[in-house]
């Protein structure tokens, strides 16, 4: 190719490129004071956040009691920042001041501002639900230690299973999530999704001791309610069955539309439960079977006796 068509094929290229049409819906116009939320940074608060609720195991390794409140002082500060900072390119990202007509009226400077109050007024809150963080990914550790034979000891689970590597990002973005942040809690469960294959969506509210055997290919959607002592094995899907549309035939959004799992439920690998169906408290779902209607509680369904149509009432979980 000679040096003058190379030309000529860039030149066309960029051009057509640079169509309007062609980038419609594709393009965020960037304006000067209000960056875009920062993948790399929100790795940065996974990380001091893990390293916060699990001292010792993330983070500095040479931490010791005599040290701990010093460095925890520390990282929580760090973490407060930089949570300010995403939480508020988040809100300018997600054009917050256009959906809400009090900001109508003022500048972008003063916008910005308001942004920015906003934002550290809910990292605030949610520095302040750290403990609560803790106690509660407590008992996840408890659950996955208690389901799983080959597990040797707590700091086994907390350091190797992607079970509590996802759900302490999990829980973190849910809990901005409660916070009315947008954005951000999506961008952190999509990072803890590609370290451990398990998916879930900030929006689904779960339980204590819950846990996740093995977890890979787990996908949890949105608007999913799970109890506690719950538990699932790898790819499981609490999905949705059908997305309803509205009059100009576009999805429905916001609707309750995932599987409502109850206290004491299992479900075996590669389970789908779909759309808005219960779960009755103790019941277990058996592996490889697709489940579309409520299960009463304390029943077992297994691939025979679901192709049967037969539901039988479980005596004893394994």
């Amino acid at each position: 190719m000679s040096a003058r068509t190379l030309a000529d094929t860039l030149t066309r290229t960029v051009e057509e490129l640079a169509r309007p049409e062609s980038y419609k819906d594709l393009y965020h116009e960037h304006n000067d004071g209000t960056p875009l939320p920062s993948g790399e940074v929100l790795k940065q608060i996974i990380d001091l956040a893990r390293g916060i609720i699990f001292p010792g195991y993330y983070g500095r390794s040479c931490i010791n009691k005599n040290t701990l409140k010093y460095h925890l002082g520390v990282d929580i500060e760090q973490l407060y920042s930089l949570l300010v900072a995403q939480i508020q390119a988040g809100l300018v990202f997600s054009n917050f001041e256009e959906r809400t007509a009090v900001f109508a009226a003022y500048s972008p400077d003063t916008i910005n501002m308001e942004m920015r109050r906003m934002a550290e007024e809910r990292a605030e809150k949610f520095i302040n639900r750290l403990p609560e963080l803790r106690r509660v990914l407590a008992t996840d550790v408890v659950a996955a230690f208690n389901g799983d034979p080959a597990a040797k000891n707590y700091g086994e689970i907390i350091s190797c299973y992607p079970v509590i590597k996802e759900l302490t990002v999990y829980r973190i973005a849910h809990e901005l999530w409660n916070l009315d942040v947008p954005l951000i809690p999506r961008m952190l469960t999509e990072i803890a999704h590609s370290e451990t294959g398990i998916d879930i969506h900030p929006g689904a509210t779960i339980g204590e001791y819950f846990t996740i055997d093995h977890g890979t290919g787990v996908v949890i959607g949105e608007t999913s309610i799970i109890g506690n002592n719950v538990k699932l094995y790898q790819g499981v899907t609490l999905g949705a069955k059908s997305f309803p549309l509205d009059a100009d035939g576009n999805p429905i959004k916001g609707i309750p539309r995932h599987p409502i799992l109850e206290d004491d439920v299992i479900v075996y690998s590669n389970a789908s439960i779909l759309g808005r169906i219960t779960i009755g408290k103790g019941a277990v779902i058996g592996g490889n079977i697709w489940v579309t209607h409520d299960v009463p509680a304390g029943e077992s369904i297994t691939q025979q006796a679901h192709a049967l149509g037969e539901v039988r009432h479980s005596d004893s979980k394994q």
